[in-house]
């Protein structure tokens, strides 16, 4: 059964065959969803420093050429059998764009490549993935590199923290996005789970110091226990779940390095733990992270 209807890639000018081209294009292929493509183009202000002239000729002779290039690979899919649509858009601030075509598709999942931003430039400009992660209303799914076209395991990152009435909700949106995906390309699903034990401390803050150790390990087991059930309602099996102390961000990072994981499913709208995908989170993990990122929103 497929898991998705209608995807919609993000691409570039570049011409050539990317990280996210090759997850859309194998996705496309095994689940018969319909792909458009919307490829963005610098406007004719990029080439201001040109001739006017010269600007209006380089400009149309690129969108040609991009134009033939989406066609031989729509093309291909056509021949396939499969729905496949493209559309050039040129424009320094393609947002709004986005978004709407997001919600007429309506799109089952936003495929990008993941464009990494200097720090001195993030400070002074919001960069579209960033921006994306905060407003699309569809899955946005960034891929950081190339790897396999479909992923082999795929994991949730849930968040068990108390004190965020969202948690139960996103949670269980993260796990069954993670479950169609990895339903959809035959991989592997694992669930995980990472604490801060500095999070106890502070819920505990007014505590003696002898009773604190108690406390933690009350704190521990509640987190476990609400682990436990959450993987059994949706039957991951035990070798598949990962309960893990230690920083959320940090522990993300060395977890998908040593596991080879393909893809990092989280929320992107908890305001708590691994769910934090806002502001400075987004750019530690987006840029840290060896693996593809699909956020969630609630």
């Amino acid at each position: 059964m497929s898991q998705y209807q209608r995807l919609l890639l993000i691409t570039n000018a570049q011409m050539h065959h990317g990280a996210a081209l090759q997850r859309a294009i194998a996705l496309a292929e095994h689940s018969g969803a319909a792909l458009h493509i919307l490829a963005l183009v610098e406007p004719l202000s990029a080439w201001a420093l040109l001739d006017r002239d010269v600007q209006q000729r380089l400009h149309n002779d690129h969108l040609q050429a991009l134009n033939n290039w989406l066609k031989d690979e729509t093309g291909l899919l056509h021949s396939k059998g499969l729905t496949a649509t493209f559309e050039i858009l040129s424009s320094d601030q393609p947002l709004e764009e986005i978004l709407q075509h997001a919600r007429e598709l309506p799109a089952d999942l936003l495929i990008k490549d993941l464009q990494h931003e200097s720090a001195l430039k993030r400070a002074f400009v919001t960069p579209l993935d960033w921006q994306l992660l905060r407003d699309c209303p569809a899955p946005v799914h960034l891929l950081s590199a190339a790897g396999p076209a479909l992923p082999r395991k795929v994991v949730a990152a849930v968040d068990l923290q108390a004190g965020n009435p969202d948690s139960l909700a996103i949670n269980q949106q993260v796990i069954a996005q993670a479950h169609a995906l990895a339903l959809q390309c035959d991989a592997e699903l694992h669930l995980l789970h990472s604490y801060d034990l500095s999070t106890a401390y502070l819920a505990e803050a007014g505590a003696v110091v002898s009773a604190w150790a108690d406390l933690v390990e009350q704190w521990q087991n509640g987190l476990l226990q609400a682990f436990t059930t959450l993987a059994e309602q949706h039957g991951v099996p035990a070798e598949c779940r990962h309960f893990i102390q230690g920083q959320p961000i940090r522990t993300l990072v060395e977890f998908a390095t040593q596991q080879q994981v393909d893809v990092l499913v989280m929320g992107r709208v908890q305001r708590h733990g691994l769910g934090r995908l806002l502001g400075s989170t987004t750019e530690h993990l987006l840029y840290r992270a060896p693996c593809s990122i699909l956020a969630i929103a609630l």
